[in-house]
């Protein structure tokens, strides 16, 4: 548009000239080269002009060749990434379908031409391990590697697929690596409570669990679950390492809501036991069960390798004079008078336990009670009962 008007403006300024100088058209002479051109004012401007338009005239046919080139490169580039992304798109769905071969071959044929060539070899890397196949799997993370911001991307992957080997070291150092990052990445933070579950990390899981549930990786109960899990294990890596005087130090320095947690108490009074700190494992669960009565603690009562039941069987006593309906209350200290050799107070206590609620456990007990009582016969119709109940 500006080469139009700056023509028209020198054409409109000749024409001016033209009137004004009419039959005064001047003399202008060019001598170059010996050779020499004549022509008047009039004739060289209009020379000019006419040269002027033939160039605009040449660099509009020169663009419009160069825009012709250009639109018919870009348009099979665009067919080509079109193509490509088809492809891709037909090789995500075969992945999911489980054929891993085939998927690999579509996203892979055309992923040069692709917008985005990182997502056609991290598929065709999911698409290798599917196959089993190792290097090439590696291979395509590689080059997926290679790609603009894709560390976050090939690094999850690798890892996916590391806890899918159960690999689970080689996992915990990929993912130790992008935390720094990306500590709120709820695929990382996932990833990393399986890897910490499956090394036993527990401390680390502890750690981990606030931005779980932060991020919605995990629910409040699933967080409970989680933490009780980690707490024992805890409390068993500490009797393992540092034995009973270290893990009751551990257990006095928890905070207190954690100590009420009456499964943490079972964990604990389970490894004081297994150490043969059995008076300090009667103590924490005696104090528990007074405000907090759990079926799990008072069968933990029968376990206790003490010389002289009596301050346990006590305890019960007292808990059945509170609620002669304790079903847990009434199988533990049936079973602590068979371990006397009471055998009809056992056998009443079992028997009373079972009408509240059936046991396997209890009914091989009473079966064990009636038999010492030489009353065979009914401790073969429990025995029957006992097997009934736990082939359900």
């Amino acid at each position: 548009m500006f080469r139009f008007v700056f023509l028209f403006v020198v054409l409109g300024a000749g024409l001016f000239a033209g009137t004004q100088f009419a039959g005064h058209q001047g003399y202008v002479l060019i001598n170059v080269a010996n050779k020499t051109i004549e022509m008047s004012v009039t004739t060289l401007v209009v020379f000019v002009i006419a040269a002027l338009a033939g160039l605009f005239a040449l660099e509009y046919l020169i663009k419009k060749a160069l825009s012709a080139s250009s639109a018919t490169w870009n348009w099979f580039s665009v067919r080509k990434m079109r193509r490509s992304r088809r492809y891709t798109n037909e090789g995500i769905i075969k992945l999911l379908e489980g054929d891993f071969k085939l998927a690999e071959k579509k996203v892979t044929k055309w992923a040069k031409h692709h917008d985005m060539p990182l997502l056609c070899y991290l598929v065709a890397s999911e698409a290798a391990q599917g196959q089993g196949n190792k290097e090439l799997r590696d291979k395509y993370l590689a080059l997926a590697s290679e790609q603009e911001n894709s560390e976050l991307a090939v690094e999850l992957t690798r890892a996916k697929q590391q806890v899918r080997e159960c690999l689970y070291s080689e996992a915990f150092d990929t993912l130790t690596t992008l935390k720094h990052n990306h500590a709120n990445n709820a695929i990382l933070l996932n990833l990393l409570k399986t890897v910490y579950i499956e090394l036993k990390l527990w401390q680390p899981l502890i750690d981990v669990l606030p931005q779980l549930l932060k991020t919605k990786c995990i629910d409040k109960d699933e967080k409970q679950r989680l933490m009780q899990l980690a707490q024992c294990g805890l409390l068993e890596d500490i009797a393992l390492q540092q034995g009973s005087e270290g893990l009751i130090k551990h257990w006095n320095g928890l905070p207190r809501a954690v100590k009420k947690d009456t499964h943490l108490v079972t964990c604990f009074a389970k490894q004081l036991i297994a150490r043969n700190a059995d008076h300090e494992a009667f103590t924490i669960v005696k104090e528990t069960l007074k405000k907090h009565p759990n079926a799990e603690l008072y069968q933990l009562l029968t376990k206790l390798k003490v010389s002289d039941t009596h301050p346990v069987v006590t305890l019960l006593e007292n808990t059945l004079r509170k609620d002669g309906n304790n079903a847990e209350a009434h199988s533990a200290i049936g079973q602590l008078k068979l371990r006397n050799s009471e055998w009809t107070e056992a056998q009443q206590h079992l028997e009373k336990a079972l009408s509240l609620r059936s046991s396997v456990s209890d009914y091989a007990s009473l079966a064990d009670a009636l038999e010492k009582q030489n009353l065979s016969k009914a401790a073969s119709e429990v025995s029957r009962k006992a097997l009934s109940l736990a082939q359900q």
